[in-house]
């Protein structure tokens, strides 16, 4: 099985706590549980492209033409350089960062990253 397989669940989990912050107007923590599910995601092509597509649209919300022009680069950039490996560990996704820098990856989410690959682990030691 592949990343995508483990970590779907804990990505789609970030999207509806987004959605759920969306809904209730607040934007900011929106954006940090699409953040939080671009650092699970990142090595997983589809997850990694998915998340930006939702920064994109949250740009469209927002009517910021600085996170709409930086989410389409990076969603070009996940599209081709997600599944060779070349990806910032920890980056958040956002165009408040360069998307080239790996940042520190916060416990919350390296505890769901360990966990995603325990599960790998296991099933290939079947």
């Amino acid at each position: 099985m592949h990343y995508t397989h483990y970590a779907k669940p804990f990505v789609q989990h970030k999207i509806v706590l987004a959605e759920q912050a969306k809904n209730n107007g607040k934007l900011e923590n929106a954006f940090s549980f699409l953040e939080d599910a671009h650092v699970i995601a990142q090595k997983s092509t589809y997850l990694h492209c998915l998340v930006h597509y939702l920064m994109l649209k949250h740009g469209l919300i927002t009517l910021s033409l600085m996170e709409i022009a930086g989410q389409a680069f990076r969603l070009v950039g996940a599209l081709t350089k997600t599944w060779i490996g070349l990806i910032p560990t920890g980056n958040t996704g956002g165009t408040n960062v360069s998307p080239f820098k790996p940042l520190p990856i916060s416990a919350n989410n390296q505890k769901i990253i360990d966990e995603i690959e325990q599960q790998i682990r296991q099933r290939i030691n079947q």
